[in-house]
């Protein structure tokens, strides 16, 4: 049956896609410093050195950047009249800073607004992200400890990830050797993922257990027991892991999950995801745009199957293992109603690209062949084969990273990944391919 169910996304417009070009080429540059510097001083802050730790893209909302600020606070030095600024001053601090292109409402607490040649910036400094209230107290090592500590000595406290103006998670360290993990999320967000957490335990899936009740859109989670899946990939390709597992587990999840709000999966924003891989790789915009055609001619004659519960982020990362057996599912934000296809699609376009991520992952061929044949069994291999290519390609633009001078190879690796499964290269090289029969 043809692919008749949610159409894809349209790219942004071309005037748009445009203008995000220029902001991600602004924000990347030196002339970005100079309005972080002046929204600084309007607190009393000068900076002396500011460097992009990394930028997000996201096609027709924004760009937004994070940058490491040094500073130094004006105080009285040899003499010098309060409030001047001295090079003598050893009141030097180390701030973060972010900056988006996103629109952010006028009256958000701690913003400094400011203008580029193409466009508002909104300015804040770490943690008072304007659209995630609760990251100021699960940053605050008091605060966590009177919140969550439940009267035990907080011994750690790390950023294990931050999207900004989307999420964050924070790894908290207590006195007993216990772990968790605080899932900083939107407005009125938290208690949707506490809610999907506690219907997949109730029916039995291994998910991590919230602790208490969301505070300030806070989830507070238990570490889940386990290793991640990848780690299984990187020793021997998950020789000893059952694809017929995860495939098992998808079957496993309540008929509950089909009340949640759908989302869409990454081929229904292919356009957006294209357009943000051009972005980060121009001199490949041709490629990008032959994959992409590849993938929107294909797809309509490819059947996506039912509408059935999935987990809608579904790959290594998310599944940790114990003993070569499923032990817990993670990140549950996407949650909802949606095709199977599309989560094993995700599951097998992050598994191609892995040796993309890290050179080490040299059984991931071998891993990815045996995981396709038995996931092509459940659903039309022709739209397991186009989806993860799909998925392939929307990670391209997310191997940016400001702090790696090779991030551009990384990225133009996961663009050979989706080429190879498509059949568009036959230079496949150590790269994962589709398998030729199935």
């Amino acid at each position: 049956m043809p692919d008749t169910s949610r159409p894809v996304t349209a790219a942004p417009a071309a005037g748009r896609v445009e203008q995000e070009a220029r902001q991600l080429a602004f924000l990347q540059s030196y002339d970005a410093h100079s309005p972080i510097s002046a929204a600084l001083q309007q607190s009393g802050v000068y900076t002396t050195s500011v460097h992009l730790e990394f930028v997000q893209h996201r096609p027709g909302a924004g760009v937004t950047g994070v940058y490491r600020v040094a500073t130094s606070r004006p105080m009285l030095t040899n003499g010098a009249p309060q409030g001047t600024y001295t090079e003598t001053s050893d009141h030097v601090d180390e701030l973060y800073v972010g900056m988006t292109t996103e629109r952010i409402d006028d009256d958000a607490a701690g913003v400094v607004f400011a203008h580029c040649p193409s466009g508002q910036l909104a300015i804040w400094q770490h943690p008072q992200d304007p659209a995630l209230p609760g990251l100021a107290l699960a940053t605050d090592p008091h605060s966590v400890a009177a919140t969550w500590g439940a009267g035990r000595t907080l011994t750690g406290l790390e950023t294990v990830s931050y999207r900004p103006l989307r999420r964050a998670v924070i790894a908290a360290d207590f006195s007993d050797g216990t772990r968790r993990y605080l899932k900083v999320l939107r407005t009125q967000r938290a208690a949707e993922l506490d809610g999907r957490h506690r219907v997949l335990l109730e029916a039995g899936v291994p998910a991590p257990v919230p602790v208490s009740e969301p505070v300030s859109d806070v989830v507070a989670l238990e570490q889940g027991a386990g290793v991640s899946l990848a780690e299984y990939f990187l020793a021997d390709g998950g020789a000893t892991v059952r694809p017929q597992d995860f495939t098992s587990l998808l079957d496993r999840m309540p008929t509950q999950v089909m009340t949640l709000p759908a989302r869409e999966a990454w081929t229904d924003r292919l356009p957006a995801y294209a357009s943000a891989a051009s972005s980060a790789l121009p001199a490949h915009t041709e490629r990008i745009a032959r994959v992409e055609d590849e993938i929107l001619t294909t797809l309509p004659v490819t059947d996506r199957g039912p509408v059935v519960p999935t987990h809608g982020d579904f790959y290594e990362a998310n599944v940790l293992m114990r003993d070569s057996k499923i032990s817990c599912l993670l990140d549950v934000d996407s949650l909802g109603p949606g095709h199977r296809v599309d989560d094993l699609a995700c599951f097998l376009g992050h598994l191609a690209v892995l040796p993309a991520v890290d050179s080490r992952y040299i059984h991931a061929p071998a891993a990815f062949d045996r995981f396709a044949r038995a996931f092509a069994a459940d659903v039309d291999p022709q739209a397991l084969r186009i989806r993860s290519a799909s998925v392939a390609l929307s990670l391209v633009a997310g191997a940016r990273d400001a702090t790696r001078s090779d991030w551009q190879v990384q990225a133009e690796h996961r663009l050979r990944c989706a080429e190879v499964l498509l059949g568009l290269t036959a230079d496949a090289g150590d790269l994962p391919q589709w398998p030729t029969v199935l």
